[in-house]
């Protein structure tokens, strides 16, 4: 049994196993000790400030397999991005170039570069291990993420965001970043990223163009993957789509991978979302569902087949179940179906 829980200070190795095997463009997670320590240390601490307002809390969680204590993955939360360091973006526009003396009259495609995200709360850092991809595993990943939103809505913005992978190369190349460079850069794609993820976003201010890009400039390689997803992404990305996340035209300033946006109260597995009362007991019609505890400081949840009581409200969980979420009878819990 998977059971997601607040990272630990003991889980430096395991996050740096799966900052190594998620690969270039994941910039969440740069290979980097500083770095994975710094996160650690951020999202202790924001797990302990009980915060009744977004703000520049980071929520870092893993997903422990119960048997074994081999961390398999990550997932994460950021309450207000772009609060204590600036959140770029770019956003696809259309400019008509009209002119009826001539009749001409031109469509055109422009990035404009912006901070339009500040103050949202992203999901972000889902990273499952490749040989625990397997039944409800990713769907608990992810969406254990809007358990917690639901569960506990003072903490996070109305706004809810996703930044998904752009297209890029084993090398971790982009053919995005590579016109981008040619133009204003002189680094490599996998450096700008890297220093993007430690934290050194100055050289982003320093040298992108502050005028909006006419798309039709670029160069074939790089309009083609603009608003394209890596091909290890896909899944997410129809994950989220499925919760009701949608595009409006952001996409990311290194690899163009597109930005999707959800209200928080319309995501799907929020809004089908209930609570109950902890029953510990087997029931012969049990069923799929994500559930998780209401103690954010101890935030448990995890996938297992429970029996729901309507008339009691009440969930009627195992003991095994119970005692990975760290509940007893009468304690409340919060459910999705799956």
């Amino acid at each position: 049994m998977l059971v997601i829980r607040p990272i630990k200070k003991t889980d430096f190795d395991a996050l740096m196993l799966c900052a190594v095997e998620s690969g270039h463009g994941f910039t969440s997670l740069p290979v980097n000790d500083e770095l994975i320590q710094g996160r650690i240390d951020h999202s202790v601490d924001s797990f302990g400030r009980d915060a009744q307002a977004p703000g520049t809390e980071g929520y870092l969680m893993v997903a422990e397999d119960t048997e074994t204590g081999e961390i398999a993955g990550t997932t994460g939360i950021e309450a207000a991005i772009g609060m204590d360091n600036p959140f770029y973006s770019y956003h696809i526009s259309k400019v008509v170039h009209h002119s009826r003396r001539l009749n001409v009259h031109n469509v055109v495609e422009v990035l404009t570069f912006g901070n339009n995200y500040t103050g949202a709360t992203e999901i972000c850092t889902l990273f499952l291990r490749p040989e625990f991809r397997g039944g409800l595993n990713g769907k608990l990943l992810s969406k254990c993420r809007f358990l917690m939103l639901a569960q506990f809505p003072e903490k996070f913005s109305d706004v809810i965001f996703a930044e998904m992978r752009g297209v890029s190369d084993e090398e971790g190349n982009s053919p995005f970043w590579k016109w981008l460079k040619e133009h204003f850069f002189s680094i490599d794609f996998t450096l700008a990223d890297y220093l993007t993820g430690i934290g050194q976003k100055g050289f982003i201010a320093d040298l992108m163009p502050k005028l909006p890009i006419y798309v039709n400039l670029l160069s074939d390689e790089a309009r083609a993957v603009i608003g394209e997803v890596h091909e290890k992404t896909r899944p997410a990305l129809r994950l989220l789509e499925k919760e009701g996340f949608t595009r409006r035209g952001y996409v990311d300033i290194f690899d163009a991978g597109p930005t999707v946006e959800c209200l928080r109260q319309n995501i799907d597995s929020i809004r089908r979302s209930f609570t109950a009362r902890v029953k510990i007991a087997e029931h012969s019609s049990a069923q799929d569902y994500l559930i998780c505890n209401s103690d954010f400081q101890n935030f448990r949840a995890t996938s297992a087949k429970i029996g729901v009581d309507e008339e009691r409200n009440e969930a009627l969980i195992s003991q095994e179940v119970a005692d990975a979420l760290s509940v007893k009878n009468g304690d409340n819990v919060r459910l999705v179906s799956v």
